[in-house]
């Protein structure tokens, strides 16, 4: 089995029947669907009872959270490569997973998604991974195909935080120094927002728990402080290239000492 793809769902039956739909429309079929279900008090059962001959596995019961429910479906999966796909996303097109697997795929392989609004693009900033964008970015988990062996070698999401256990899952796999793949393919279609992009201080806070747990304290600090120096340098730059004629002057005294 090439792929498992995991649906987590809570009270959100009308998203989840635009995710299962866009999950059996795949022309390419090298792929179990598992998904898991908060015991939702709305129809998210019918709708998975109706749609049940193409899910391989779903569970409807409560769980602690969103990464706990994302375990559920990982320690079912098995398949070379997990795939999260939460209720209420979708996956781009019927030919995009006959896309992605003709490519050779590494141990974690990432495209970018859109929201459906606005059509916006969300992807990795950069295909290069620097500590500098890696500090602040996360590989988008509706476009991210992830080796399955990976969660047995470095562990599951961590159920203690609420935001960001993926991104620290990453983090892990980065610094293990995993192979990682951009591919320049919309994967899927997601929903704006969500809590991820919404509660800055609890990020904060979660990014922070999670760096002082895996690295040295000495290179966050270096880091924060070099990050804090660049960024006081643009700020000047942006003043003075709005502030011509002192921008002119200055650049002529450089000039001249040259």
């Amino acid at each position: 089995m090439k792929l498992s793809i995991i649906t987590i769902n809570r009270n959100n039956a009308k998203g989840l029947i635009k995710t299962i739909e866009s999950v059996i429309a795949q022309t390419f079929n090298d792929f179990e669907y598992i998904v898991v279900d908060g015991a939702s008090n709305d129809n998210s059962v019918d709708v998975i009872k109706q749609y049940q001959d193409h899910i391989t596995y779903w569970i409807s019961e409560p769980d602690s959270g969103i990464y706990n429910a994302m375990n559920k479906g990982i320690k079912c999966a098995s398949g070379e490569y997990c795939l999260f796909l939460n209720s209420g996303d979708c996956l781009s097109d019927k030919q995009v997973l006959t896309n992605v697997f003709k490519e050779e795929l590494k141990e974690i392989t990432v495209g970018y998604v859109k929201e459906f609004c606005s059509d916006r693009s969300i992807m990795f900033p950069s295909k290069f991974l620097e500590f500098r964008i890696l500090y602040h970015a996360n590989f988008p988990h509706q476009a991210e195909f992830i080796k399955r062996t990976l969660f047995d070698q470095y562990g599951y999401y961590s159920e203690d935080l609420r935001i960001l256990s993926d991104y620290e899952f990453n983090i892990k796999c980065v610094i293990n120094n995993c192979s990682i793949k951009f591919l320049d393919l919309c994967v899927s279609f997601v929903e704006a927002g969500g809590i991820s992009s919404v509660d800055c201080s609890q990020i904060d806070k979660e990014r922070s728990k999670i760096f002082d747990n895996i690295l040295p304290k000495c290179i966050i600090n270096d880091y924060e402080y070099w990050y804090r120096e660049g960024f006081k340098k643009c700020q000047l730059i942006n003043w003075l290239e709005k502030n011509k004629t002192i921008y002119r002057f200055i650049k002529f005294l450089y000039s001249v000492s040259e």
